[in-house]
């Protein structure tokens, strides 16, 4: 090894001023085949570059077998990361130990008693032994800011849907 991994130099302030989005990261996963069922999809999730490829089945809970992982459970994996990642970043900049900061994201899949579809609920936990209430509370809402899953939840995203031929 040639030392430790230097994580990127982002600005937890705001003061980006650009016109137009520039991805500073983008990924790509397909995922093919399976069977749908409840309004889901199994099959195969791939990323390009092959890192992440995992079966998805649905849960035991919807009448899958349950023996790969599924849309809500890799969801709740990237939300906890990053919410840690954003929180551990706040952390350190106001000289606070990160090492004991946790972050449990629950997805519950359930039906939209409005329109009958599908909906997501998200309930996140944060755990900071040895920080006080007080301090924790002013950082989570910086993190929440800094945290684009949380964008995602709270507020939705841009998303564009294309049929490719």
């Amino acid at each position: 090894m040639t030392g430790p991994i230097q994580p990127p130099d982002l600005s937890t302030e705001k003061d980006f001023d650009g016109e137009a989005f520039a991805p500073l990261y983008t990924t790509t996963v397909t995922v093919t085949g399976g069977t749908a069922a409840h309004g889901r999809a199994s099959g195969r999730a791939r990323s390009d570059e092959g890192v992440l490829d995992l079966d998805l089945r649905l849960p035991a809970e919807l009448g899958g077998d349950g023996r790969g992982t599924n849309p809500e459970q890799l969801f709740a994996a990237g939300f906890a990361a990053c919410f840690h990642g954003a929180l551990s970043l706040i952390a350190r900049q106001a000289a606070l130990d990160p090492t004991m900061i946790s972050a449990e994201v629950t997805v519950a899949f359930d039906r939209n008693p409005q329109d009958g579809g599908y909906v997501l609920h998200i309930d996140l936990v944060v755990r900071w032994p040895g920080v006080t209430p007080d301090v924790a509370t002013q950082l989570l809402q910086r993190a929440d800011a800094l945290c684009p899953y949380a964008r995602v939840a709270w507020h939705g995203t841009p998303t564009t849907i294309t049929l490719a031929s």
